[in-house]
């Protein structure tokens, strides 16, 4: 399993991972190997140390009726006792959407809705509920999370036809296919980073109540991440907050780190502070972050177990710890 998403319902801690299968398929930068077919939850009283129940399949993509296939990251978030698992999966376009399934309980099973939340593209969904009891939708991944194809490029940017022979323009940062899979993307080095993208969610939880805003990450001077700063985000989006401050957490893709910033609102922008975890074993990171029991936790996967044989990842958990200014210090996998 991967992707973890850690929540606190009940006093009891839950685990909605997306599933790795053994497809048989070759590996390719847009996951079509990824072949994720349901989804599990998992839950424990005790992090490090205490026995984990598999709640079993809480939904499957058979039962989606407008998804056909990539169930790839989820996350799931609690209002006025039901449960709303927001997921990513494909259309029968091909075209990654973000869908709603309903439960009574944090175990599940879930109800999907019919149709994708409307104004929905992308993957890697996060559900932050704030203070104030609204809930947002953070959401967003580049390459096989198919961002480049809806998200505005900020500068020009070079298409190039048949990517397997062409060679790339010089400076520039390979954005990933086109939606016609027959054309690279390549946007200067120099130009903003792409983004992630937040909207808040409908007070029944089943849509967004508006266009999806840009998350924008900016340096010490208030500059935008540049395409080409290893720093930059790329994919899994994660929102947690501590002392009255919004910590947006990310992956870096090709870069392989976990990165974070910090905001004063849900919709940034976010100053960038530094790197939570180095890279693992594999090539995705994935994560979450949740306060338990007095204790803040990261939750991440790697493929220690399966290494270079299949490459499925495996879920991990390691405590994170906090500076007395409030800065995560950098982790290392084990």
């Amino acid at each position: 399993m991967a992707d973890p998403s850690a929540n606190v319902f009940n006093g009891r801690l839950y685990v909605y991972p997306s599933h790795d299968w053994d497809s048989g398929e070759c590996f390719d930068d847009d996951g079509g190997h990824f072949q994720m077919l349901d989804y599990h939850v998992l839950s424990m009283d005790d992090v490090m140390e205490g026995d984990v129940t598999d709640h079993g399949v809480i939904l499957d993509v058979k039962d989606v009726p407008w998804a056909e296939k990539q169930m790839w990251d989820n996350d799931v978030v609690e209002k006025n006792g039901k449960y709303y698992l927001i997921f990513s999966a494909k259309d029968y376009t091909g075209m990654f959407r973000l869908g709603v399934a309903v439960a009574d309980s944090p175990e599940g099973p879930f109800r999907p809705e019919k149709h994708p939340i409307r104004g929905s593209f992308s993957i890697d969904p996060c559900v932050f509920k704030d203070d104030d009891g609204q809930i947002y939708c953070y959401f967003g991944g580049i390459w096989g999370g198919q961002l480049q194809w809806r998200a505005p490029l900020a500068a020009p940017f070079a298409p190039i036809a048949q990517p397997d022979t062409a060679p790339a323009p010089a400076d520039t940062v390979d954005l990933g296919h086109a939606p016609d899979k027959k054309t690279q993307l390549f946007a200067p080095a120099g130009a903003p980073a792409l983004s992630s993208y937040v909207a808040r969610m409908t007070d029944d939880v089943l849509q967004f109540t508006e266009a999806p805003r840009p998350v924008v990450i900016v340096d010490a001077d208030g500059q935008p991440l540049k395409a080409n700063d290893p720093h930059r985000f790329f994919e899994a989006s994660w929102m947690h907050k501590q002392g009255g401050k919004y910590y947006f957490s990310y992956s870096t893709g090709d870069s392989h780190l976990l990165c974070y910033a910090v905001g004063d609102n849900p919709y940034g922008p976010f100053t960038y502070q530094g790197v939570i975890l180095e890279p693992v074993v594999g090539w995705t990171t994935h994560h979450s972050i949740v306060e338990y029991k007095g204790q803040w936790y990261l939750f991440h996967h790697d493929c220690v177990p399966s290494n270079d044989i299949t490459w499925l990842r495996s879920l991990k958990v390691m405590p994170i710890e906090f500076d007395e200014n409030g800065k995560i210090k950098t982790m290392k996998s084990e």
